[in-house]
């Protein structure tokens, strides 16, 4: 195959002339891992412990919530081998998934924090000659995903050695051009993780707005008078859904709606939409609305008659009540429909103002789905950026002809 002009052919495969290729480990200055921290090591406040869950595909350390612990100062202290601050790169090299999708990833710290390290998780510094956030934009590419991939070991618990990690060969440029690369690919970042903060904003306003106007805390305008208190099964009841015959499974026109939603079609339909249908067994609460004639599979259940009502003011109240409180079992839960009907809500009785509320949170749904779609038009951008900037194939620095 003939070069790009200006390219020559690398271990890791087609890079600019002027691009080096290294090994990871020649471009550390120091190294640093986990922590063996037993149960009893955690305490309620002191020194945050970094775990694994907080590296992952945005390029920043992100601890959630639900996964913030604590160890205290002592121990800190006497691990000071595996203290970390925001001069360290972070990396996960250990992971209890199979497929390790995160293993290698690397991210940075956004805010000056002494962090331990959790076992799996590794913290290391770079030589002058690198730019932190050029190594963690590489990382996010397919390239690396594979080479993380190649050099994996073990079935249940995999993870790459700390010997395997530094002896991976990565294309390098020149500092100024990886600075050029990591800011140009930081700023698709912040647009993105922007875009997510909006749709999560917006997701919280909508169901505020739910909860608000489906109980009849708060009337559209034009409207007044009582609502009605029915059971369930007076506006909506749910029946079972249909097996799907063998003889016909085939890709159609139909979709056939599961448990979990849409999830394939098929060439014949059993029921006339608008329909709403909702899990029975296994995905217990997720609700579907569905525009189209369906096939409702016998792991669901769908509403058999509106009873006059709006269908999808029937769809938002499900949404919104919660249906997986009527979940029994302690194996694979199973929705209990009689639960279901004769749960007690309050409802506008003229269609009117069901639909009136509808078109309201339908305008808030389009927006969101608007935003989504701006934000999947973002993600794909960034991905073409990378298969561009970091194979050298697009220049951000200009070079010596």
């Amino acid at each position: 195959m003939e070069l790009r002009p200006g390219c020559k052919q690398s271990d890791v495969g087609v890079i600019p002339a002027n691009w080096e290729v290294s090994p990871i480990g020649a471009l550390i200055t120091d190294f640093r891992g986990g922590a063996s921290l037993k149960p009893s090591d955690f305490t309620g406040s002191g020194v945050k412990v970094l775990p694994k869950g907080a590296v992952g595909r945005k390029g920043w350390l992100n601890i959630e919530d639900s996964d913030r612990q604590y160890c205290s100062r002592d121990f800190s202290a006497a691990h000071w081998r595996n203290q970390v601050d925001e001069t360290f790169t972070i990396v996960v090299l250990r992971d209890l998934v199979p497929s390790g999708p995160n293993i290698g990833l690397m991210v940075q710290i956004r805010d000056p924090e002494i962090f331990v390290l959790a076992q799996g998780v590794y913290g290391f510094k770079v030589n002058t000659g690198t730019a932190p956030g050029y190594l963690v934009q590489l990382s996010k590419t397919r390239w690396y995903r594979k080479l993380a991939n190649s050099i994996m070991v073990g079935s249940t618990q995999v993870h790459i050695t700390n010997t395997a990690f530094k002896r991976a060969q990565i294309p390098l440029p020149p500092l100024a051009e990886q600075e050029t690369i990591a800011d140009a690919l930081s700023d698709v970042d912040a647009l993105i993780e922007s875009q997510e903060q909006l749709i999560a904003k917006k997701r919280c306003l909508k169901q505020g707005a739910m909860q608000e106007l489906l109980t009849g805390k708060k009337r559209l305008a034009n409207f007044s008078g009582n609502w009605e208190t029915r059971h369930l099964g007076d506006i909506a009841p749910l029946q079972r859904g249909f097996d799907l015959p063998t003889s016909s499974l085939q890709q159609g026109p139909y979709p056939v709606v599961y448990s979990n939603g849409v999830l394939n079609h098929h060439v014949a339909f059993r029921v006339n939409g608008p329909g709403v249908v909702t899990g029975r067994s296994g995905t217990i609460g997720k609700v579907t609305f569905v525009e189209q004639n369906f096939w409702p599979h016998n792991t669901s259940l769908w509403v058999i008659s509106f009873g006059g009502n709006d269908p999808k003011f029937v769809f938002y109240l499900f949404t919104q009540i919660g249906l997986e409180r009527f979940a029994t079992g302690s194996g694979v839960p199973t929705l209990n429909r009689n639960d279901v009907h004769t749960f007690k809500v309050n409802i506008p009785p003229l269609r009117a103002e069901q639909t009136a509320i509808v078109g309201f949170l339908s305008d808030m749904d389009n927006e969101i789905a608007a935003l989504q779609a701006k934000l999947a038009k973002a993600r794909q951008v960034k991905q073409g950026m990378m298969q561009e900037l970091l194979t050298g194939r697009i220049r951000l620095v200009q070079t010596e002809p």
